[in-house]
C-alpha cells in the first residue's frame, strides 16, 4: 500500500477535498473555460492558463516556472491535445512542490530527538496561529508526548488567555508571566520548564504584531538567542504560520518573516475558506521553506500533514482509489 492510500484516511482526504473545494472548482472551472472549443494547446491557452494561475494567487514566478515547462512540452510533443492538460499541470505542480524540500511525513513527527525538542512559532495576528498550536499539541498529546505550551505572545491579555485555553482542552502543561512580560524570558523559562519537569516538546507562540520590520527581527532575534541559551540546540524549529485567505498578502507575511529568522517550516490555514489555495505552490516556490501542515477546517483533527500528491489531487478532484 503506498504511503498516499496509507496514511490519507477516507475521513482524512474527505477533509482535504471539501477543502480545497472553493479552489478547485474556481481553478478547474476557468481552464474549461479556457479549452473550449479547442483541441490543442496553442499560445492562446497557454496566455489563458498564466492569467488562471496567477489569479490563483499561485505568484509570478512560479507561474512563469510553470507555463514554460509546459511550452518545453509542446515543443518536444509537438501537438498537445487539450484533454491532457490538467494531468499534465498537475504533473509539473507536484514536480515544483518537490523541488522545493516539501517532503512527505508519515506522521506528525517532532523536527529533533533532543528533549525537550523546542518548536518557535511565529507569524502575525488572526492567521491562526494559537489554533495551530493548540491543533499541534494535541497531535503530539495523542502520540503519548509530554507538551507544554508557553505564552511569549505577551503583548496581548487575548492572545495568553486563548493558548491557556487550548493548553486546558488538549490537557497538555501551560507556562505563561502574564500579559506585558518580556517575551524572551518566557521563552527561556518555558525551555527551562519543559527541562525540569520532563516534557518532550515545548511550543512557544511569539508576538503577531511587532509595528516594523525592525523590531520583528529585533524580538524574533532576541527571542531565539534566549532559547539558545535554554538549551544549546533549540529551536528544533521555527515554524511559520500564514492565512490562505490572504492571497499574495501571506508571501508578503513570509517574505518579511524568512528574513527576520531562520524560518524552518510552514502552516497555511483556513484553506477551507478561500479559492486561493494557489498560494500553497507560490509560497514554497519562492521561499524555499516546505509547507508542514496545512488548516482544512476548524475541527481540532483538521490540521493535517501537508502530502503534496495528496494537495495536487484533490485541487484537481480526483479520488483516492
Amino acid at each position: 500500500m503506498s504511503f498516499f492510500k496509507k496514511f490519507f484516511t477516507k475521513e482524512k482526504k474527505e477533509d482535504l477535498d471539501q477543502g480545497l473545494e472553493k479552489t478547485k472548482t474556481t481553478f478547474l472551472g476557468k481552464i474549461g473555460r479556457a479549452v473550449a472549443g479547442k483541441d490543442t494547446v496553442d499560445e492562446e491557452v497557454l496566455d489563458e492558463l498564466e492569467n488562471i494561475l496567477i489569479s490563483s494567487d499561485v505568484g509570478l514566478d512560479s507561474t512563469v516556472k510553470i507555463i514554460e515547462r509546459i511550452e518545453a512540452r509542446v515543443a518536444r510533443d509537438k501537438y498537445l491535445n487539450t484533454s491532457e492538460l490538467n494531468a499534465i499541470l498537475r504533473e509539473e505542480i507536484v514536480h515544483l512542490l518537490a523541488e522545493n524540500n516539501s517532503e512527505d511525513l508519515e506522521s506528525y513527527t517532532l523536527p529533533s530527538d533532543n528533549e525537550p525538542c523546542v518548536i518557535l512559532v511565529v507569524g502575525v495576528n488572526g492567521v491562526g496561529k494559537t489554533t495551530t498550536i493548540g491543533k499541534l499539541a494535541h497531535q503530539y498529546q495523542l502520540q503519548g508526548k509530554k507538551v507544554v505550551l508557553g505564552a511569549a505572545d505577551t503583548f496581548r491579555a487575548a492572545a495568553v488567555d486563548q493558548l491557556g485555553i487550548w493548553a486546558e482542552r488538549v490537557g497538555c502543561d501551560f507556562y505563561s508571566k502574564g500579559m506585558n512580560t518580556d517575551p524572551a524570558a518566557v521563552a527561556y523559562e518555558t525551555v527551562d520548564y519543559a527541562k525540569k519537569n520532563g516534557c518532550d516538546v515545548a511550543i512557544i507562540d511569539t508576538a503577531g504584531r511587532l509595528h516594523t520590520k525592525f523590531n520583528l527581527m529585533k524580538e524574533l532575534t532576541k527571542i531565539k538567542r534566549s532559547v539558545t541559551k535554554a538549551e544549546v540546540t533549540a529551536p528544533h524549529e521555527v515554524l511559520l504560520v500564514l492565512d490562505a485567505t490572504t492571497g499574495q498578502n501571506a508571501i508578503e507575511q513570509a517574505k518579511a518573516f524568512t528574513e527576520a529568522t531562520d524560518v524552518s517550516a510552514l502552516a497555511l490555514t483556513k484553506l477551507d475558506g478561500t479559492a486561493k489555495g494557489g498560494v500553497a505552490i507560490g509560497i514554497t516556490d519562492t521561499f524555499r521553506v516546505p509547507i508542514k501542515y496545512i488548516g482544512v477546517g476548524e475541527g481540532i483533527e483538521q490540521l493535517q500533514i501537508f502530502n503534496k500528491a495528496a494537495f495536487v489531487d484533490s485541487l484537481f478532484g480526483d479520488q483516492m482509489s
